[in-house]
């Protein structure tokens, strides 16, 4: 990507002031450690992006042009790739498939794909979303919940690689693989509630998801809104199963030792039962196809 094309926000705020124009090609940068860091998930970053344009385009805002001829385009021109030298002005991940899944869509749901929280949540989409997140470009509140539910949690652990103690997320493995039950309005009111609550939570804590879910972890915290976190989580884990048409499953949540250490979830058989139904229904619906 290249240093020259980051800002800190008060310098992309000043050249906004000095050139309104220039909030044409200024945008907040979303990383997934800002993502799960910052209580209000927000980018701590600008960047610079003059999208798909030509050069005589983009030399239209001249102060930040000058910005990315003078720190990006030495380095460009020693890129072994020729797109990059050839096009030096332009932000390298542009990923226009994903752009254009997003473009009417005010906001999108966000996962970092490296995380032991894994915990998606909404984002603005008029941003730079940097490339270690996974983009689903919806926006309806039943996808927060269902991925937020201990159904996909089990699905994407089984079907993903791990980095250290976190999870390499894998979107086509553990997201495109996943069987998806019929949502109702009921998981999409949960979903609005998880999001609404989270939000309550981090700003009062100060805490962004890490550590907001880490108390969510520890039995030793049980103040009334981390109780909470946990009763909405077990109601959309009820929801699911009855989604599924699961109803004998035993969703109740507890503290349990796993290989990610004590953790909020389900008893392990049941974890086991989940992920054995999962892979059964996968393989019923890739043979109906």
């Amino acid at each position: 990507m290249g240093k020259g094309f980051i800002l800190e926000p008060e310098q992309a705020l000043d050249l906004i002031a000095r050139d309104h124009r220039n909030k044409d090609v200024l945008f907040p940068y979303l990383n997934g450690e800002d993502l799960n860091s910052r209580p209000d998930c927000s980018a701590s970053r600008w960047v610079i992006n003059f999208h798909d344009w030509p050069e005589e385009q983009a030399r239209n805002y001249p102060e930040v042009f000058d910005i990315v001829e003078r720190l990006v385009k030495p380095v460009r021109m020693s890129n072994n790739r020729k797109v990059y030298r050839d096009n030096w002005w332009q932000y390298a991940e542009k990923r226009p498939a994903m752009l254009a899944a997003i473009e009417e869509l005010d906001r999108v749901l966000v996962v970092a794909l490296v995380s032991r929280t894994m915990m998606p949540t909404w984002t603005s989409s008029r941003q730079v979303l940097a490339h270690k997140l996974c983009i689903f470009a919806v926006d309806d509140d039943e996808y927060l919940a269902f991925l937020a539910s201990s159904f996909h949690t089990n699905w994407a652990w089984r079907n993903s690689s791990t980095m250290k103690a976190d999870l390499n997320y894998s979107p086509s493995d553990a997201y495109e693989t996943l069987p998806h039950p019929r949502f109702n309005p009921a998981l999409a009111e949960q979903g609005a509630t998880l999001h609404q609550l989270r939000k309550e939570l981090a700003t009062e804590r100060k805490e962004g998801l890490t550590k907001l879910y880490s108390a969510f972890h520890d039995p030793a915290i049980t103040d009334a809104g981390i109780r909470t976190l946990r009763e909405v989580h077990e109601l959309i884990d009820r929801t699911v199963a009855d989604l599924y048409g699961w109803h004998d499953l035993d969703v109740r949540h507890d503290f349990h030792e796993t290989k990610q250490g004590v953790r909020r979830t389900l008893e392990g058989t049941i974890n086991a039962e989940i992920l054995d139904r999962l892979l059964e229904l996968n393989q019923e619906r890739h043979r109906a196809e």
